[in-house]
């Protein structure tokens, strides 16, 4: 090689080397600057299925980066074009593209809450979560009937998930889907579970049992401070062989024939005999009712040490206990015939009164 050819090959080297410098220099300082100093949130969605080319685009159309292709570049380079994560997620204008990458790779996406309250059953969440958006209804019922992946989360046989949606508030995101939600409840109550499971055993109670007896006091609770006096009744009534006789047995056993839940029953009502009116059947119902909390099961576990066999509500949310039927009759004549012990009182007036004493 002449030496003429030699200072050209040289030259051109260094010509390529000092563009490829500046291309590195320019490209470094567009990935550590912002597009403005405005810091209005700006929602940015990366969908299932969405290439890494696709948001990069998407990121430039909505102004949150000033050139795609270097984000393409750089997402790649540094091997986190992989690892960004389907998800809903709060930027800026003010956030440089390393900053944004480094959002959406960790994954934290906006999340919006949840709340399943205590005593909701199926037909209540159902509602709740197509209203959310998460899914239809029958999407909810046929996963929440589905024995398969309920034996999947319970390790056992169970007709459905009734009782083991555990009350809670839940944070999910706008991609998350029923299963994901449902799945997070059942692991929930399992937790819970696995706390009180040592004094079920000591009770000899199987875990539907103990589920289906506080799915129960659960439906019958006004006053929270009264589970374990209702527990009591309940506890005392089975000893003694006598039937339950409690009407929100009735009003499930009539949801499950007509597929949506009553709004109020008949004394005709309180003679069909459904697998689970506990007026004509004795013992529990075969499977829960609702979705107790925490209290009620433990109400259920250690119930208040009472001869209590018969309680009726006061009509704000609590109840009068009886030990004979004598006294519950001369209870029921004051409270529920008395049109006006009943007039202007509800069971909201003590939620409301529980509120305002907070």
């Amino acid at each position: 090689m002449t030496k003429k050819l030699k200072a050209v090959s040289i030259s051109l080297f260094a010509f390529i080397i000092a563009i490829g410098l500046g291309l590195a220099f320019f490209g470094h300082q567009l990935l550590k600057k912002s597009v403005s100093s405005d810091q209005t949130e700006i929602i940015f969605e990366v969908s299932p299925g969405l290439s890494v080319t696709q948001i990069s685009n998407d990121l430039q159309k909505q102004n949150l980066i000033r050139n795609a292709s270097i984000f393409l570049m750089y997402s790649r380079f540094t091997n986190q074009n992989s690892k960004i994560k389907v998800g809903e997620y709060s930027l800026n204008q003010t956030m440089t593209p390393d900053e944004i990458l480094s959002v959406l790779v960790s994954g934290k996406s906006i999340t919006r809450s949840l709340t399943i309250a205590e005593g909701l059953n199926l037909f209540d969440i159902a509602s709740i979560l197509e209203k959310t958006g998460l899914g239809t209804k029958q999407e909810f019922f046929a996963l929440a009937r589905d024995k398969e992946f309920i034996k999947s989360l319970l390790g056992e046989d169970v007709s459905s998930l009734e009782g083991y949606l555990f009350p809670e508030t839940y944070k999910f995101t706008k991609f998350e889907n029923i299963k994901t939600i449902v799945t997070q409840m059942v692991k929930k109550f399992l937790s819970v579970w696995k706390e009180i499971e040592p004094e079920a055993k000591k009770m000899n109670l199987t875990r539907n049992q103990v589920v289906t007896f506080a799915s129960i006091v659960e439906k019958e609770t006004g006053a929270g401070s009264e589970r374990p006096l209702i527990a009591s009744v309940f506890h005392n009534r089975l000893a003694k062989k006598m039937r339950l006789q409690t009407d929100p047995t009735v009003l499930y056993g009539m949801a499950v024939l007509k597929g949506e839940m009553p709004n109020n029953i008949t004394k005709n009502d309180l003679l069909n005999s459904t697998p689970y009116n506990s007026y004509t059947n004795a013992g529990l119902p075969p499977t829960p009712i609702s979705n107790p909390g925490k209290d009620s099961f433990i109400a259920v576990l250690k119930p208040a040490n009472t001869k209590f066999l018969y309680f009726v509500s006061k009509n704000d949310g609590t109840s009068v206990f009886s030990e004979t039927l004598e006294k519950h009759n001369a209870a029921v004549k004051s409270f529920q015939m008395n049109a006006s012990a009943r007039s202007g009182k509800s069971w909201k007036d003590l939620k409301q009164n529980q509120t305002t004493n907070k």
